[in-house]
């Protein structure tokens, strides 16, 4: 069984990071090791929510490990908080890269063209150098466009995203993936580019105008699960791109209107039965009528 370790922050309430990436990573079949970097009682989306640094607790952790001699297959992370947590995670791959894993960057920090609350260049840089020491990067296009500091675009072609993703490439990545890709009314989904082989790959589904807390921790999470089964990178973020999107759809029909995140709970069957037809190179529904 592959393992996974993922570094990120846990709301106790609210749909997303770790609460996300542990279900649905587990439930495809891989072996999920977490390491928390915060506690917050809700996401951020809710009003008066409690925050515990754990930073000063990932060194003590990751040096029992080393004791016990503890190896992963991946090493994934998402929202880290802090410029001293990014140097923190910086360490941790420089101790636990191996010539035969893989880590898988989300560099959580902006969207819509502008940084989170509480972020400004010098984290940009910090997350920048995170990217450096990665094997795939995945950021949006807000993202992108911080870390390679180029010009954001609300309307874009091919050629802009093009060029976005070979200056990701510069930082040393041997994949990147740039996420919300619309290059066609009505549609949205990723382009990616392969450093090595100089090829770029993509896929659009089609688009729910609606947001959600989340949905980007649910990508990267079923994505780095599905290469851990042995899928190519095109078919991984193809099955996350399209699962996400199925999740979102499903969601709308809860009449309860839930607002702080997707129902992935409902859906995590359907993801283990496209996975193991994807792994048989077998077709798979996940379709949705928008």
């Amino acid at each position: 069984m592959k393992r996974i370790l993922t570094v990120q922050d846990i709301s106790c309430l609210g749909k997303c990071s770790l609460t996300v990436a542990l279900p649905l990573i587990s439930a495809m079949g891989v072996e999920t090791a977490i390491l928390p970097t915060a506690l917050l009682s809700t996401h951020t989306m809710f009003k008066d929510f409690t925050f515990k640094d754990l930073s000063s607790q990932i060194k003590p952790i990751t040096d029992h490990w080393k004791k016990e001699g503890i190896v992963f297959d991946a090493l994934y992370t998402g929202y880290l908080g802090t410029i001293d947590q990014i140097e923190l995670v910086k360490d941790l791959f420089k101790d636990f890269k191996k010539r035969d894993n893989i880590i898988f960057v989300d560099p959580v920090m902006a969207d819509n063209g502008q940084l989170y609350p509480g972020f400004n260049q010098e984290y940009v840089k910090k997350n920048t150098e995170l990217c450096a020491l990665a094997d795939v990067i995945v950021p949006n296009i807000t993202e992108a466009c911080f870390l390679t500091h180029t010009e954001y675009k609300e309307e874009y072609d091919k050629k802009y995203i093009k060029e976005l993703l070979i200056r990701l490439s510069y930082l040393g990545a041997k994949k990147s993936v740039i996420t919300g890709v619309s290059l066609h009314q009505g549609m949205t989904g990723f382009m990616g580019y392969d450093r090595e082989t100089k090829d770029y790959f993509w896929f659009e589904n089609k688009y729910i105008d609606v947001s959600y807390h989340g949905t980007g921790d649910i990508f990267s999470s079923v994505s780095i699960g599905a290469l851990m089964n042995g899928l190519s990178f095109y078919d991984a973020f193809k099955l996350a791109s399209l699962y996400t999107a199925y999740t979102i759809n499903e969601t709308l029909k809860n009449p309860h209107k839930p607002w702080y995140g997707v129902d992935f709970e409902t859906t995590i069957k359907e993801l283990v039965i496209a996975l193991e037809k994807a792994r048989k190179d077998e077709k798979y529904e996940l379709s949705y009528e928008v």
